[in-house]
């Protein structure tokens, strides 16, 4: 079954996407080394809770074109973004963003706070956090080399980051599943694209520039990570949360970095716990529950 049924052209280039349900927008923003195959344990679930979702492969990732001579950049991204709520015809939405995907809803919500109803980011890359060693050394001195790895090769470097994402590495990344996020790249055009549209891109100048403007963001802020992420260190989580006024950080016991192929049942529900939250201007009347949800600018209490 094709995720993503939808094809829709913004800006000269097609994007796939998914967009079913009613009632308040919530876009899916995925992220790197991913597509919006992530998401698949989450999204239906909250389309059907009542809330109207949009999930797309950034160009350049998935079933979206892999435009030639295009900027796909974490800045590009962000105003491809606002283009397609605009192809969409959403003047206002909330936003839950993993990864990379974290560092274009940080960017479109410092730039259009007035379309950000509500901003969820996901084990989100930050401030200096990224690239990793690893894939600063690919791009400064390997880059054009590994645009030309042969297929085994290749898989075989994706998979061991693949199996970094996930607490229990190759028992979660197996079969099915592993084959799913390197589907994308079995061709040699997958390839190159993989390393022209997501590698070439990962550069912490995109967050870096937008971290002295956290602090001006104003609509609610949930930050979720996962405890045992191994790419982004839980310390910038609390960084985060620190920054961004009334932020509230939620960690995820025994999660990895794809918090939600670790615990897709917790990811849904601290989605619509979120969707469900009241905000400042007191739209929605959720109260708290028993374990803190709802209250804002503090860390849940650590759930096994």
């Amino acid at each position: 079954m094709n995720f993503l049924p939808c094809d829709l052209i913004v800006d000269g280039v097609r994007i796939s996407y998914r967009d079913r349900g009613a009632s308040e927008p919530v876009v899916f923003v995925h992220g790197t080394p991913s597509h919006s195959y992530e998401w698949r344990n989450v999204v239906p679930h909250v389309e059907a809770a009542g809330h109207r979702a949009i999930t797309y492969d950034l160009p350049g990732y998935g079933r979206s074109e892999r435009p030639v001579d295009r900027d796909t950049s974490v800045a590009a991204q962000t105003d491809l973004l606002a283009g397609l709520l605009d192809a969409l015809d959403i003047e206002q939405a909330a936003l839950v963003a993993h990864d990379i995907g974290g560092a274009i809803g940080q960017r479109f919500a410092v730039a259009h706070p007035e379309r950000v109803r509500r901003l969820m980011i996901i084990d989100t890359v930050s401030y200096d956090s990224w690239p990793s060693e690893t894939w600063r050394k690919i791009i400064e001195e390997q880059l054009e080399g590994h645009m030309h790895l042969q297929q085994e090769a290749f898989d075989a470097l994706l998979t061991r980051q693949l199996e970094m994402t996930v607490a229990d590495g190759a028992a979660t990344m197996t079969d099915d599943v592993l084959d799913a996020y390197l589907a994308p790249h079995r061709s040699a055009l997958g390839r190159v694209s993989f390393f022209e549209h997501q590698v070439r891109h990962y550069d912490s100048r995109y967050t870096e520039e937008i971290a002295d403007q956290l602090g001006s963001l104003t609509m609610p802020v949930h930050i979720l990570w996962g405890e045992r992420d191994q790419w982004q260190p839980l310390a910038y989580a609390h960084r985060l949360a620190e920054d961004i006024p009334g932020a509230r950080l939620t960690v995820v016991p025994g999660a990895g970095h794809f918090v939600m192929e670790d615990a897709p049942e917790r990811v849904t529900a601290e989605i619509l716990g979120f969707l469900a939250e009241e905000d400042l201007s007191g739209r929605s009347c959720t109260e708290p529950d028993d374990e803190g949800r709802g209250v804002r600018g503090s860390e849940e209490p650590d759930k096994s």
